[in-house]
C-alpha cells in the first residue's frame, strides 16, 4: 500500500478545508480548517509538555466531534492513542489508564464526573474534551501553558492557519504502534491490543476500494468510537473519504437513531444486528406471520407486490438513500436474514475483531451469501483448523496486514493468540465453503459439550428464543446438573403494551421453551428458564458479557 495513515489524514484536512466535516447532531459543525486549527493547538500543548512520539495519550468520552479532533491531534503528532469505552466502570477506566502508561487523559465532561485523578498514578493531567479545560493536573507547566495557549498559537500563526501550514510528520515505520485498543472482555479481562499503522491503513484502503463515498454524503455515527468497528467504519474511513460524519452524542436509542436517519439520509449505514432486528421484530415480522399474509406470499403476482412494498417501507425507515447496511459485531438472526433476502434488502454481514482493526471478512450485499459473514477481505487470509473445513467445525485462524502486533505488557496472551507463523487464533468456530465464504458457528469458549460428546452452540438456541415477542435477550448455558438452562430478560415494553403481569410473561416464556424444544434434538433442549429482570451487561459490540452470569445457572 502506498498510502500512509498520516498522509491520508493530512490530505483530507487540506482537501476539505471549507467543507463541513464533523458535526454533533443538533449541535456544532467543524470544517477542515477548524479541525486543523484545533489539531495545531494540541500539538503546541504536547510540545510544551514534552510529549514524545510513541508516548501514550488516552481518550474517554461519548461520541462527539471533539473526541475525533483529540484523536486526530494525538495520531498526527506521532503519539499512541488509547481509546477507552466511556461505558466502562470507573475502576476499569482507572486500570486501563494506568496499564497503558498514558501521560494525558482527554475526558468527556460526563465521564470525568465519576473518575478520580488520584487513582491514575502516572497521569500528568486530564483535559476535558468539550472545552479543553484542565480539571486535574500533576504538571504545573500544563496549567500555566494552557492559559496562554491562544496567545502562543497567534504568535506561531499570526495570519491564521492556511493549508500550507498543515504538514504532519508521517510515520517512519508502518509496523509501529498507532493505537492501543482495550478489548471489551467478553470472556476474560480486557487486554490492550497493539494496532500498527499498517492495520489501520489496510482497513481504510479496503473501504476506498469497496465502499465508495463522496463529499456530499452523510454518515451517522452511532457505534462507540472507542471500539474499532465504530472508529474505523463510522469515522476514519469516512473522514478520509471526505464524507460528512454526524455524531449522535448521546445514548443511541432507536428513537434518536431513526430520527437522525430520516433527517440526514445517510449514504452508508454500519450497524450491529440489534438495530435491524428491533425494526424487523416490531414492524415487519408480526405482519408476515399472520395467516392471511402467509397465504398471499404464496400467490405469484401478489407475492411480488408485497415484497416490494415491505422493502420500500424498510428502506425508508433507514433514511431511503443508503446503498448498503453493513452488519457486524455479533451473530445475525437467521429468521430475520431470510426475510431480508426474500425482499432483496441491501445488507451484508461482516466478520471482524479488535485484533484485526477490525475487518476479517466482508462481501458486498448483492454477492453476499445468506448465513455467512462474507469472504476474506483484501490482504487477509482465513483458515479453519479442521480435518474438513467445509463440513466440520473448527477454530478460525487469520493472517495478514490487518492483524495486531500483540497485547501490551502481556507476552503470555500474545503467544496464545499469535503462533510462530503469524496466524491469529481467534477463538471463534466456523466452516468455510469452496468459494471462501465464512460461516460462524460460535465461540470455542461458549461451546457446550453434550452428554454423548455432541457440540452444542448456545448462540443458535438463543437465536430461536430471541425471536419470540416477549423475549428481549437470552443466555443459554449448562447448569451444575449438566442440563441446558436459559436466562431470559423479557421485553418489558412489549409486555406493557399487552397489559401483561409478570406471571403472564413467565407463563408465555415457559410456552416458548416448550415450543423450541420440539425443534431441537434431545441433547440440546432447554431444561428450564429463569427470568432476569435487568438488561444484560454488554460489550461495545453489543455482545453479552456471558462470564458475568455463569453463577446464575
Amino acid at each position: 500500500m502506498e498510502q500512509t495513515l498520516i498522509g491520508l489524514l493530512e490530505n483530507n484536512v487540506k482537501k476539505h478545508w471549507d467543507s463541513d466535516s464533523l458535526s454533533d447532531y443538533q449541535g456544532e459543525t467543524l470544517k477542515g480548517k477548524q479541525i486543523a486549527t484545533q489539531i495545531a493547538k494540541l500539538h503546541i500543548l504536547f510540545e510544551e509538555m514534552g510529549i514524545q512520539r510513541g508516548d501514550k495519550i488516552a481518550l474517554c468520552g461519548r461520541n462527539t466531534s471533539n473526541w475525533c479532533v483529540c484523536f486526530l491531534g494525538i495520531i498526527t503528532y506521532g503519539a499512541v492513542a488509547v481509546p477507552i469505552l466511556h461505558e466502562f466502570k470507573p475502576e476499569q477506566i482507572h486500570n486501563i489508564v494506568n496499564h497503558s502508561d498514558a501521560r494525558i487523559l482527554f475526558a468527556g465532561d460526563i465521564v470525568w464526573k465519576v473518575l478520580d485523578g488520584e487513582q491514575m498514578t502516572q497521569l500528568e493531567g486530564v483535559i476535558q474534551m468539550n472545552d479543553y479545560s484542565i480539571p486535574f493536573s500533576r504538571n504545573e507547566a500544563l496549567i500555566k501553558f494552557n492559559s496562554t495557549l491562544d496567545d502562543t498559537f497567534a504568535k506561531k500563526y499570526p495570519k491564521g492557519m492556511t493549508t500550507s501550514d498543515v504538514d504532519y510528520t508521517p510515520e517512519d515505520d508502518e509496523n509501529k504502534v498507532a493505537l492501543i485498543n482495550y478489548t471489551s472482555g467478553t470472556t476474560s479481562s480486557s487486554k490492550g491490543v497493539l494496532l500498527p499503522y499498517r492495520a489501520i491503513v489496510s482497513n481504510i484502503v479496503f473501504g476506498f476500494d469497496n465502499l465508495t463515498l463522496y463529499k456530499s454524503d452523510n454518515i451517522v455515527s452511532m457505534l462507540p468510537l472507542a471500539h474499532m468497528y465504530g472508529l474505523l467504519y463510522e469515522f476514519l474511513f469516512e473522514f478520509c473519504s471526505g464524507a460528512h460524519v454526524w455524531f449522535l452524542t448521546r445514548v443511541p436509542s432507536p428513537k434518536i437513531i431513526f430520527q437522525a436517519f430520516a433527517e440526514l439520509k445517510p449514504r452508508l449505514i454500519v450497524a450491529v444486528p440489534l438495530i435491524i432486528e428491533k425494526v424487523m421484530k416490531t414492524k415487519v415480522m408480526p405482519q408476515l406471520q399472520t395467516p392471511k399474509m402467509k397465504i398471499l406470499l404464496h400467490l405469484p403476482i401478489i407475492n411480488h407486490f408485497i415484497k416490494k412494498k415491505i422493502r420500500a417501507k424498510l428502506v425508508e425507515a433507514f433514511g431511503g438513500k443508503f446503498f448498503e447496511i453493513i452488519v457486524g459485531g455479533a451473530g445475525f438472526n437467521q429468521d430475520v436474514e431470510k426475510v431480508l433476502r426474500m425482499i432483496r434488502f441491501p445488507y451484508s454481514v461482516g466478520y471482524g475483531m479488535t485484533e484485526c482493526a477490525p475487518l476479517v471478512c466482508y462481501t458486498v450485499w448483492d454477492k453476499f451469501v445468506a448465513g455467512s459473514c462474507g469472504q476474506p477481505v483484501d490482504r487477509m487470509q482465513v483458515r479453519i483448523l479442521s480435518r474438513d473445513p467445509e463440513n466440520v467445525v473448527g477454530e478460525i485462524i487469520v493472517k495478514g496486514d490487518n492483524v495486531m502486533l500483540g497485547y501490551y505488557k502481556n507476552e503470555e496472551a500474545t503467544r496464545q493468540a499469535l503462533d510462530e507463523q503469524g496466524w491469529l487464533h481467534t477463538g471463534d468456530l466456523g466452516i468455510i465453503d469452496s468459494r471462501g465464504n465464512l460461516f460462524i458457528r460460535g465461540r470455542s469458549k461458549n461451546m457446550i459439550l453434550g452428554p454423548s460428546g455432541q457440540n452444542i452452540y448456545p448462540e443458535e438456541i438463543e437465536e430461536k428464543l430471541n425471536m419470540y415477542p416477549l423475549v428481549a435477550e437470552s443466555i443459554i448455558s449448562q447448569g451444575k446438573d449438566l442440563k441446558l438452562k436459559a436466562l431470559v430478560h423479557p421485553d418489558t415494553d412489549a409486555a406493557k403494551k399487552q397489559d401483561l403481569t409478570d406471571a403472564d410473561v413467565e407463563k408465555a416464556i415457559e410456552e416458548y421453551r416448550v415450543n423450541i424444544n420440539q425443534e431441537l434434538p434431545a441433547y440440546s433442549q432447554i431444561a428450564s428458564v429463569t427470568i432476569h429482570a435487568e438488561e444484560f451487561e454488554k460489550t461495545p459490540k453489543r455482545s453479552i458479557k456471558r462470564f458475568l452470569y455463569q453463577d446464575s445457572f
